[in-house]
């Protein structure tokens, strides 16, 4: 009845002795480069909609563009949470650079290649911008 024990006694002070590895999340590289939009340059807006078109590969369509909303989710509240305290919205491109990103330390998942942050000044929103080296003529 008990002649297993001395070796599941054993297996649990190996084990125990082991050293674990916490999990994490792969490391993301990321980014506080946001450039400042100007509606009259002609650029293309990239809107972060889902678009499956492979059920197979569905989560990797789906990462970026959800990537994209949560960025711009994260710098709706900061904009919202200044305008709480202020009672204004930055009023312009650098002091929305340093009330807000500089000053909350906020970085930015990086974007595919072709692909930069935009800060809109008049809407207060983040836009993602086709860049323009990376538009097709």
């Amino acid at each position: 009845m008990y002649r297993h024990l001395p070796m599941a006694l054993a297996a649990i002070l190996l084990l125990g002795c082991v050293e674990s590895q916490p999990l994490s999340a792969p490391k993301q590289k990321s980014t506080d480069k946001i450039g400042e939009f100007d509606p009259n340059a002609d650029a293309e807006v990239v809107k972060p909609a889902v678009k499956i078109t492979n059920p197979i590969t569905a989560p990797l369509e789906a990462y970026q563009p959800m990537v994209q909303q949560l960025a711009a989710l994260g710098i709706e509240h900061a904009v919202n949470l200044f305008n709480a305290s202020e009672g204004r919205y930055p009023d312009s491109y650098d002091e929305f650079m340093t009330r807000i990103i500089q000053e909350n330390s906020i970085h930015l998942p990086a974007l595919s290649p072709g692909l930069e942050y935009q800060y809109d000044v008049e809407n207060h929103k983040l836009l993602v911008i086709k860049a323009a080296e990376a538009k097709s003529p």
